[in-house]
């Protein structure tokens, strides 16, 4: 995580908010904001590459293979996994970047178990990491309010105890694409005077729309990986939804029917951290995570993209 702590207070001499209006609506009290201009988002998931190994005991040349999912990648290219790749010394390995925004991090944790499953590949890192500070508008109170900085992630490898990631469900819808995204700086709308003054290098989003499709879409995909795996409510130890919104997050909770004790919350510290939200849960909630726990994991983003994930935790803390 950042250092510096964007608060609801310094936002509102920023843009015309308050904290109780962002609080009752999103749920967040602060953001931490990644300030060197010198530190991209390489850096958040190098950061967050280099604590995994520490705790795993193990260096970087052990790695086969490292994703990293983004949307705001240091470069076009290179990838930001080869930039990692460099940072952490795993020189067998090779690497990706996936690009689903808010998603991102479950669609990589899936293709990482793909790999896994392949009996190709031993150690796959799979980090979500977004300098989400570089393409939000602060002038732009519907949008700054809600993003910051973070990279988080996560070590696969193989199981043999029937732990690990059981079954996920991955969705896309390009239909309305243009509601969420970052409309100019790509192939079609490459940078010019005219869009940099535009302003036209910043997220955008139609608020009321994304929020009633990600409400029915994470809630629906949560609900459809229980049934298709008989899970109860009972079942289920944990829910880890990606922090977009508490009213987002509290209606997926519902619709699972799920005691709100068994739901990961972080938004009120880190804002939307986009890819990074769910490993960014994961690790604060690890010392109360058990062998054999049963977790979903779900998201909705951009594209639009939404996604489930069932795993069953692969160890206990000590």
């Amino acid at each position: 995580m950042p250092d510096y702590v964007l608060t609801n207070k310094e936002l509102e001499t920023l843009v015309e908010t308050n904290d109780e209006w962002i609080q009752s609506r999103t749920g967040i009290k602060e953001r931490r904001i990644l300030k060197d201009p010198d530190k991209a988002t390489s850096y958040l998931a190098t950061q967050a590459a280099k604590k995994i190994l520490q705790n795993r005991g193990i260096d970087g040349s052990e790695i086969d293979a490292i994703i990293i999912a983004t949307v705001t990648p240091d470069y076009f290219f290179p990838a930001t996994a080869c930039l990692v790749q460099r940072e952490i010394g795993a020189n067998k390995a090779y690497g990706f970047d996936i690009s689903a925004a808010c998603s991102g991090f479950v669609f990589a944790l899936s293709s990482g178990a793909s790999l896994i499953e392949s009996g190709r590949y031993k150690k796959v890192l799979v980090i979500g990491a977004d300098k989400m500070s570089t393409i939000t508008d602060y002038t732009d109170r519907t949008t700054c309010i809600i993003f910051g900085d973070a990279g988080a992630g996560v070590l696969l490898e193989p199981s043999t105890d029937g732990n690990g990631i059981i079954d996920f469900i991955q969705r896309s819808d390009g239909v309305e694409a243009e509601l969420l995204c970052q409309e100019a700086g790509g192939s079609k709308n490459p940078a010019t005077i005219e869009t940099v003054e535009g302003r036209k290098h910043f997220l955008r989003q139609e608020g009321r729309v994304v929020f009633k499709k990600a409400t029915s879409a994470m809630a629906d995909v949560s609900l459809e990986i229980m049934e298709r795996n008989n899970l109860t409510k009972d079942d289920l130890d944990w829910l880890v939804p990606h922090q977009a919104n508490n009213r987002i997050i509290s209606a997926t909770a519902n619709r699972m029917g799920l005691d709100p004790a068994k739901v990961m919350i972080n938004i009120e510290k880190y804002g939307n951290t986009t890819a990074a939200t769910i490993p960014l849960c994961l690790s604060e909630w690890q010392p109360r995570l058990k062998k054999g726990h049963n977790i979903v994991l779900a998201s909705f983003g951009g594209g639009f993209t939404w996604g489930s994930v069932y795993l069953k935790w692969g160890y206990d803390n000590e």
